[in-house]
């Protein structure tokens, strides 16, 4: 799935795999026996022909990977992982996350998901996730970066998205474009599964052909031998949508990659507008200390106040009272520009760098979705004309009775 960039990239000097899964019994957190997947990835160094480092790990774990670069590199569209249970399936399709077809389907996508990271100017430099590729014992290592202390909380994010004031146009559009894609990639994903469905029938029901010949052949004697190789070509038909269907799955799994991308675009956009709001959140309470400065040293208050009516009740201020609230309104009014010019450094790092990558990951998903549309199509070409060979070969055995 992934294109290489081994150029610019950690694959260019390591080859990395998710080689096999295995199913294993032990107990969880609460003691409790369970069953689960590991995963085994391989690491082997470019040109080195001895066997290579490999460690297990379990698919939680490369959850946990994830959470710690989307905290971390706040500015980059993150690759997704595969789905955890099966989602937008046709109904013969087993949504058990133990199903052996579907565990190989996960076990492509970590394997993707790992050449997504590994192949990312920026990711594929992170000390972390070297670790996770070669030390078994690597928790204790990603805990105590406390990438989780750094995490926004999800009330915050939603704080700022109601109450920013001025969002930049582009992070408002892309956000829009996100959902929009989301929306349009779970339709074509409900559609490709209902027509799997209808196809299953159609191939199975072919297989009804295959037994009525073969009953009529047992009755005729000079068309016996024709109807019964008619027959076995409608049964082979009726068996290979099986295989049809589960190499479908491959492009639909490519489609769902994208589908769960956008929420790594949308993930991009809260921390902008996070970022933004909190910009204007300092150069706010700039502009409030700035009018009390103002109101302190003309001695008028321009808005209703509580310190106002204070001040009427209980008289003025005295010079040095005034003074000292003076001198420390200097040193507030000090930190706070310090605070916005800061602020303002961060916000505009923060849209440079997150819009480099997000005009690579458009690079990307053009060039990826237009790949996997045309391997479709021309899969669905290959399946039609293996179609008209099974009747064209009917026609043969046919013309031969």
């Amino acid at each position: 799935m992934v294109e290489i960039e081994k150029g610019t990239s950690l694959l260019r000097k390591l080859e990395i795999s998710v080689a096999e899964a295995e199913k294993r019994t032990g107990k969880n957190t609460v003691n409790m026996q369970e069953i689960y997947t590991v995963y085994l990835i391989e690491t082997r160094h470019d040109n080195d022909g001895i066997t290579p480092d490999s460690l297990w790990r379990r698919y939680s774990e490369f959850e946990l990977l994830r959470n710690y670069l989307l905290v971390t590199y706040p500015f980059v569209v993150v690759a997704p992982l595969p789905e955890k249970r099966a989602e937008i399936v046709w109904h013969k399709l087993s949504a058990d996350n133990m199903d052996p077809d579907f565990v190989e389907r996960r076990r492509v996508g970590l394997e993707n998901f790992l050449h997504r990271v590994a192949s990312h100017p920026v990711l594929c430099n992170d000390n972390i996730f070297n670790i996770f590729l070669t030390e078994v014992n690597w928790k204790e290592m990603v805990y105590e970066t406390g990438f989780q202390a750094k995490a926004d909380s999800r009330l915050k994010a939603v704080n700022a998205a109601f109450r920013v004031k001025n969002p930049d146009g582009r992070f408002t559009e892309l956000k829009h474009y996100s959902d929009e894609l989301q929306t349009v990639l779970s339709q074509l994903l409900r559609v490709r599964a209902r027509v799997a469905d209808r196809l299953y029938g159609v191939y199975k029901v072919h297989g009804n052909y295959g037994r009525v010949f073969s009953e009529w052949s047992a009755i005729e004697k000079e068309m016996g031998d024709g109807l019964q190789s008619a027959g076995h070509h409608m049964d082979a038909y009726a068996a290979s949508v099986d295989d049809i269907l589960e190499e479908e799955e491959h492009y639909a799994d490519q489609l769902k990659e994208y589908l769960f991308y956008t929420d790594a675009l949308r993930a991009v956009c809260r921390k902008h507008e996070l970022t933004q709001f909190e910009l204007e959140m300092v150069a706010l309470d700039l502009a409030c200390k700035k009018q009390q400065k103002e109101e302190l040293v003309t001695g008028t208050v321009r808005t209703f106040s509580l310190k106002g009516m204070t001040s009427k009740l209980f008289g003025q201020e005295t010079a040095e009272q005034r003074e000292a609230k003076l001198q420390v309104l200097e040193q507030q009014l000090k930190e706070g520009e310090e605070a916005v010019k800061e602020k303002n450094t961060e916000s505009d790092e923060f849209v440079k760098t997150a819009w480099v990558d997000i005009e690579r990951f458009k690079d990307q998903k053009d060039r990826d979705l237009k790949e996997a549309l045309i391997s479709y199509a021309v899969m669905q070409i290959s399946m039609c004309k293996k179609g008209i060979q099974v009747w064209t070969n009917a026609k043969e055995c046919f013309n031969k009775m």
